[in-house]
């Protein structure tokens, strides 16, 4: 699919809950939290018959998310499903890693390409914080499991002052312990990540090169995101930038977003888009569907605006849109 800036949008992101086991306080408001009903979720069928009209337009990475997305029960099913249509060449999952130990055996027998792990911080009272409550000791042992079975994982920090902006060091130790990809994400603003001072990634760059040597290694390939890669002179381990906001990469993007209760956004600041799951319940038929899942990626924006809120600005916060 190509859309009206010339751009192919072949990956699509679906998020298949906006539960969530924790409460992270970027993602999720300080109270008043509410979920969707069950009634309100796409079905399997639902989420797989979406998938698989992309699939046959020019979608070929998928990438699950939540919420969490381990909280659903039939995720694995979904995976699975998914991975299996012909056009597909990767499906993904991005989590908490709470669960992740006692799902990995069922995720990697779905066909499970690669992991995400979000990992703000390394330590135990600092995951508690920033979670609300959460255990980082499981997320830990998945993570370690995940690199047992042989399993491609990356973990994501969001950087933020006066946080975990003294971890950074920590963190690139970590990726070189365990040799593999640690990225830094610059915070969003968005929803409760408003409240948060992120950290640039040229400012993280920097401090990072007054104490270790930073190689240029690779740029992320196109299906897979807009990250610059970069090794230590150990050599073990990748790390990784992603800039949304210093760095505006809209002039590549590549994706569109499932929400959990099936509308189907064309980028992640706006809140335009189009609502799937009322055309399908309304019986709309795959060719009808398909013809708008193709405008709708066609009218993408040319870029976000975070910087300047609008009318057409989305007022969710990122649980409810997929992380």
């Amino acid at each position: 699919m190509i859309d009206q800036w010339g751009r192919t949008i072949d990956y699509l992101r679906i998020s298949v809950t906006d539960r969530c086991n924790l409460r992270c306080k970027y993602c999720m408001p300080d109270k008043d939290i509410s979920f969707m009903q069950k009634k309100e979720l796409l079905t399997k069928d639902e989420i797989c018959r979406i998938a698989k009209l992309a699939s046959d337009i020019g979608i070929k990475k998928v990438r699950i998310t939540g919420g969490e997305p381990l909280i659903r029960k039939d995720t694995t099913d979904i995976i699975k499903d998914i991975k299996s249509l012909k056009n597909i060449k990767e499906v993904c999952l991005t989590t908490n890693g709470i669960f992740l130990n006692s799902y990995l055996d069922k995720l990697i027998d779905s066909g499970i390409d690669a992991i995400n792990v979000s990992l703000d911080t390394l330590k135990e009272d600092k995951y508690r914080d920033i979670t609300g409550g959460g255990d980082i000791m499981p997320v830990l042992n998945s993570i370690n499991k995940c690199i047992e079975k042989g399993i491609k994982v990356k973990l994501n920090a969001v950087i933020i002052k006066d946080f975990n902006d003294k971890e950074i060091l920590d963190f690139i130790k970590f990726a070189e312990e365990k040799n593999i990809e640690f990225r830094f994400i610059e915070m969003m603003p968005l929803g409760a990540g408003k409240k948060f001072e992120t950290i640039t990634v040229d400012e993280i760059k920097k401090l990072i090169e007054e104490n270790r040597k930073l190689i240029p290694y690779k740029s992320s390939p196109k299906n897979n995101g807009p990250a610059v890669y970069y090794k230590t002179e150990e050599g073990k381990g990748t790390i990784g930038f992603i800039s949304p906001i210093s760095h505006t990469f809209c002039g590549n993007c590549n994706r569109i977003r499932l929400t959990a209760d099936g509308f189907l956004k064309q980028c992640l600041h706006f809140k335009k888009g189009e609502d799937l799951k009322k055309l399908m319940r309304q019986g709309i038929t795959d060719e009808e569907l398909t013809n708008v899942i193709k405008e709708c990626c066609y009218s993408k924006p040319e870029q976000h605006a975070f910087q300047s809120e609008n009318q057409d600005s989305e007022k969710r916060f990122m649980y409810q849109i997929g992380g």
